[in-house]
């Protein structure tokens, strides 16, 4: 009677945290031999903050990251398009968050091994398929060496990402993630934070955008912090492009040239891009979504089941809130199917239209329809674009991802905090 999840990323561990929480019986299986502390920053919304709270991670996610006061849209030439409060400056019950992944992602797993013990993570194993034995779950594994070993539980959740094999043995026809033209160049840089100290910025327009949030508090002796930026550009869709990869070195000059424009009196992105001591690239994939994520006893979550385009600060979030949807399915229908079916009727048609939503309506849309009637180039704002129209289309997105200030606010705990799982409910 085990839960056992194929990746041990931020998903896997945040499910492995929650099954623990309440007693479920689960083992981890990742593929690298060493987790470490890889990419970069990331946004999580007080929804998936909410999440780590209940957890009993508030004080170390304070410890790894920064609560965001603001999140700002401006033009390529530096003029302020909107402006809107983020967490506990909204009216949220819970901040938001900026982060580097690799410190959450090592937070997390530091914490389940505190918790759980050094076995319920077993690293070096790689997911190379399921099946499913008289109504239980077998996990087929390699290790680095090509060792072969099968592991059976209740139920099997593909957590291991964006190349997941489990998903690939669902859906064996559906290739490689899809390229929509878009190549992201990422790093980070010690400097001093802008704005309101905890702000996050969109420059530009698709094709042209420059992103940056600090991921760290100011050293109190420097007054720098850790600010994490994005160079975001465009190219033809159909030529070919490097697969993703986290830890790839990037060549400044392939893209800072186009960026030399975005410096303002407040910002100056040449300046954080030449100070980073690293800078990665990363193509903006996604997948299409699903028709369905379960077989027998197996499901997916996180990045395997919904890959989305990395805008909104949903991906994190959006593997954090599978994570407590599935425990609550678990403690609902036992370790069995129903509880995989549960969860994926209720998961699967929202974070599908996100996926959707992101490729064409994300948050930052407005600062494309700015640039198309005026060239990013106005007077006032409001002649271009009315402020009704510019907080409709922040509020819709919200209400559709599922992070509006109600929606978090008002609804009941995913997983109430004395829930305990009863195996006798199997």
């Amino acid at each position: 009677m085990t839960v056992l999840i194929a990746g041990g990323g931020i998903s896997g561990l945040a499910l492995a945290l929650s099954c623990h929480q309440v007693g479920i019986p689960f083992q981890v299986f990742e593929a690298s031999p060493k987790l470490r502390a890889l990419g970069v920053g990331i946004n999580l919304q007080p929804s998936a903050v909410r999440e780590l709270y209940d957890l009993g991670l508030a004080s170390e996610l304070d410890d790894v990251g920064v609560a965001l006061k603001d999140y700002g849209l401006y033009t390529k030439r530096g003029l302020h398009v909107w402006t809107e409060p983020r967490g506990i400056e909204a009216g949220y019950d819970w901040p938001a968050y900026s982060v580097h992944r690799g410190r959450l992602h090592m937070m997390l797993y530091d914490t389940l091994i505190r918790r759980a013990g050094p076995q319920a993570v077993q690293t070096g194993w790689r997911a190379t398929g399921f099946k499913t034995v008289e109504g239980r779950a077998v996990l087929q594994l390699e290790s680095r060496t090509g060792e072969a070993r099968e592991v059976a539980g209740s139920v099997l959740i593909g957590a291991d990402g964006i190349h997941s094999a489990i998903r690939r043995q669902m859906q064996p026809d559906e290739g490689e993630p899809q390229w929509g033209g878009a190549m992201l160049w990422r790093g980070t840089t010690q400097a001093k934070p802008f704005l309101s100290g905890a702000s996050m910025v969109l420059i530009g327009h698709d094709g042209l955008r420059f992103v940056s949030y600090p991921i760290s508090k100011p050293d109190p002796d420097t007054g720098l912090a850790t600010i994490n930026w994005i160079c975001n550009l465009q190219f033809d869709a159909a030529q070919a492009f490097r697969k993703e990869d986290y830890s790839r070195a990037a060549n400044l000059d392939e893209f800072l040239p186009a960026f030399e424009q975005i410096k303002f009196d407040w910002i100056d992105a040449p300046s954080l891009i030449r100070g980073a001591s690293e800078v990665f690239e990363y193509p903006m994939v996604d997948r299409d979504p699903l028709e369905r994520w379960t077989d027998g006893c197996t499901t997916l979550m996180g990045d395997a089941a919904h890959a989305a385009y990395p805008v909104g600060s949903n991906g994190a979030g959006a593997g954090i809130i599978d994570a407590r949807k599935l425990v609550a399915a678990f403690l609902a229908h036992g370790l069995t199917p129903e509880a995989l079916h549960a969860y994926e009727e209720e998961m699967r048609p929202a974070t599908s239209q996100i996926i959707l939503m992101n490729r064409t309506a994300g948050p930052d849309k407005i600062l494309d329809i700015v640039e198309q009637r005026c060239g990013g180039q106005f007077e006032k704002i409001t002649d271009v674009i009315p402020q009704s129209e510019l907080a409709e289309h922040a509020a819709t997105y919200k209400r559709i991802a599922g992070t509006g200030i109600e929606q978090t606010n008002g609804r009941a705990p995913i997983v109430a905090a004395d829930a305990r799982f009863e195996p006798a409910t199997q």
